[in-house]
C-alpha cells in the first residue's frame, strides 16, 4: 500500500487528475452507479436539455472494468506522465493547455460528424485523446525503442501505427477511427506547436495563456523549453 501511495503521489499533476477521474467513471459504471447513457456526448442533450457535463465526461470513461480498461489506463499513465514529466516539466499549465486543445478539436470534429456523417460519430473520445497523447510523446521522443508484446520493438514515434494496425486486425476500419482522429489531431498539434516555429522564430500560434500560468503558480515568464529546443535543433 505504501509503494501505491508513493506511485500516485509522484504522479504529475494533470496526469493523476485525469486517471482519477477516469478511474472513478469506470468505478461507477462497473458498479452500476452510473449508466454510460448518462456520460456519452450527445449534442442534441447538451443544447437542448443542458446536460454540458457531457462535454467533459465523454473524456473520462473508456470501459467497464476490463482488459480494455487496463490497456486503455496503461497507455495513458505511462505516455502522458512520461509528456508531462518530460518536455512539459515545470510547464503543467501548457500540458493542461494541449489537453484541452485536443479534447476541444476532437469535439469539433465529432460535431461536424454529427451533421454530415453520423455513421462515423464518436459517443466516447477518451480514446482519440489518449492516441493524441501517445503521437506527440511519439513525435518528441523519436529515439525511444518500444518493445511489442516481446516479440518485436518499433521506434517511439511509430507506436500510434502499430496501435491502428492493431485495432484494424481486431475490430476492421470502424474499431480505429478513434485512433485516426486522436493521430490527426496530435499531427496538427505538434506541427504548429514544434515544427511551425522553426520557421517563423518567435512566433507560436499556441502559446499557453497567461491565466492559466497564473492559476497552476507558474511564471508567465518562462517559455515553453520544447519550443526553445526544436528552433535551435529542428526536428525531422
Amino acid at each position: 500500500m505504501a509503494m501505491f501511495e508513493n506511485w500516485f503521489r509522484n504522479l504529475p499533476l494533470v496526469t493523476k487528475t485525469w486517471m482519477t477521474g477516469c478511474f472513478i467513471t469506470s468505478a461507477a459504471v462497473h458498479f452500476d452507479l452510473l449508466t454510460p447513457f448518462a456520460l456519452y456526448l450527445n449534442f442534441d442533450l447538451i443544447w437542448y436539455k443542458y446536460e454540458v457535463w457531457r462535454l467533459i465526461t465523454n473524456f473520462l470513461y473508456f470501459d467497464k472494468f476490463s482488459i480494455n480498461f487496463v490497456f486503455h489506463m496503461y497507455f495513458l499513465v505511462m505516455h502522458s506522465s512520461q509528456l508531462e514529466d518530460g518536455s512539459f516539466r515545470g510547464n503543467t499549465a501548457g500540458y493542461f493547455y494541449m489537453l484541452f486543445l485536443g479534447a476541444l478539436s476532437l469535439i469539433g470534429i465529432d460535431f461536424l460528424l454529427y451533421y454530415y456523417y453520423p455513421f462515423f460519430l464518436r459517443l466516447f473520445l477518451a480514446s482519440s485523446l489518449n492516441l493524441m497523447i501517445v503521437y506527440v510523446w511519439g513525435r518528441r521522443n523519436p529515439n525511444n525503442i518500444i518493445n511489442i508484446l516481446g516479440i518485436y520493438s518499433v521506434r517511439a514515434p511509430y507506436l500510434p501505427w502499430v496501435l491502428v494496425g492493431f485495432g484494424l486486425l481486431l475490430g476492421g476500419f470502424h474499431a480505429i477511427f478513434d485512433d485516426i482522429l486522436g493521430i490527426i489531431v496530435g499531427h496538427v498539434y505538434f506541427y504548429l506547436e514544434d515544427i511551425y516555429p522553426q520557421y517563423r522564430p518567435g512566433r507560436r500560434i499556441l502559446k499557453t495563456p497567461n491565466f492559466l500560468k497564473q492559476w497552476f503558480g507558474e511564471d508567465n515568464n518562462i517559455p515553453n523549453i520544447i519550443a526553445e529546443e526544436d528552433i535551435a535543433q529542428p526536428q525531422q
